[in-house]
């Protein structure tokens, strides 16, 4: 019988680079950036280490070093100098959001710029969107939250995003938003729909980064149940039927399969997040000896180019830059 011997093409470094199925590139990583109304703010994240919320003008050192790195892209979360219940710092010309676009764009040209569109980060109750009436029901109605979300992907355009990517997960929020930027001028800007989000526990480390925690309740109503795989593949046809360009699933990790499945289904570029939550483990555990950050954080981002993504939003994006450079 013919003895059959996979680890021949294990043998050295060459061969397993020569018969890799999977390629993790700078091409692929999009880095997340938290900015802050004010100036001379430089806000170290607790729970993320190596993160910090920045003002505009603070935003320099990061964007000069994103480009040296040759990442690609930048996702924008705003922090406002103030927030009421339907969060219209959100589209306000001046906001951090794109008061940083603009700086971007003028420094660093050729990097893409995508807007988070979402207003938990802008409402004083946290939740993402307009409340019922109702004291402390924590009901999110759909309908009237979509023309805040138009109204903000707007701003962002106005601004010189070059993609706007909804993350509230409204229903019908990816056609309120092409329709607004199509009558504002905007043909060109591209959606990136957050299509499949779901309601995770490993967001945690976000919401102090974002300042978005709800006051009450939690997001369980509009974002989606992490049992539910069918109901994530209706999500996405129906964010691809209202014109996104660009598809998303988060968080990444614990959502793989979600990832395989979409990728299997659709030819349209394919972004996973790979969450604060993700992150912070993996930096916890390094921190503390238990096992290696770079290998664990580069083999956890294989993992989802692997699934099928062609875009990763990571906290690693720097890092990760700099080792794929050095192997």
């Amino acid at each position: 019988m013919l003895i059959q011997r996979p680890r021949r093409l294990r043998r050295t470094p060459a061969l397993r680079r020569m018969v890799r199925e999977t390629a993790l590139s700078v091409d692929h990583l999009i880095a997340p950036l938290f900015v802050a109304a004010g100036s001379g703010i430089v806000r170290p994240i607790r729970s993320m280490p190596g993160h910090a919320q920045l003002s505009v003008d603070q935003l320099d050192l990061e964007i000069n070093e994103i480009a040296e790195l040759q990442i690609p892209a930048v996702l924008l979360f705003g922090i406002p100098a103030h927030k009421d219940p339907i969060g219209s710092s959100g589209w306000d010309p001046d906001g951090p959001v794109p008061q940083a676009i603009r700086a971007i764009k003028q420094r660093a040209p050729q990097l893409t710029v995508i807007a988070d569109v979402c207003v938990c980060e802008y409402t004083s109750h946290g939740h993402c969107g307009i409340l019922a009436e109702a004291p402390g029901s924590g009901d999110v109605l759909n309908d009237p939250t979509l023309d805040i979300l138009a109204r903000c992907a707007v701003a962002y355009a106005d601004a010189g995003a070059d993609i706007v990517a909804p993350s509230a997960m409204m229903d019908g929020q990816v056609a309120a938003i092409r329709s607004a930027l199509d009558a504002a001028g905007h043909t060109q800007v591209a959606i990136l729909s957050y299509a499949a989000k779901f309601a995770s526990a490993f967001y945690g480390p976000f919401r102090e980064a974002a300042e978005s925690t709800p006051a009450f309740g939690d997001r369980r109503a509009y974002q989606m149940d992490p049992a539910n795989g069918r109901e994530a593949l209706r999500e996405v046809d129906l964010d691809v039927a209202e014109g996104a360009d660009m598809i998303m699933v988060k968080p990444a990790g614990a959502y793989l399969d979600i990832i395989s499945a979409v990728r299997q289904r659709y030819h349209l570029p394919l972004a996973a997040y790979q969450v604060s939550g993700e992150y912070a483990m993996i930096k916890a555990a390094a921190q503390l000896g238990w096992l290696d950050e770079r290998r664990a954080a580069l083999e956890s981002l294989i993992a989802i180019r692997r699934a099928g993504a062609d875009m990763i939003i990571t906290y690693f994006a720097k890092d990760a830059a700099r080792w794929i450079a050095a192997e």
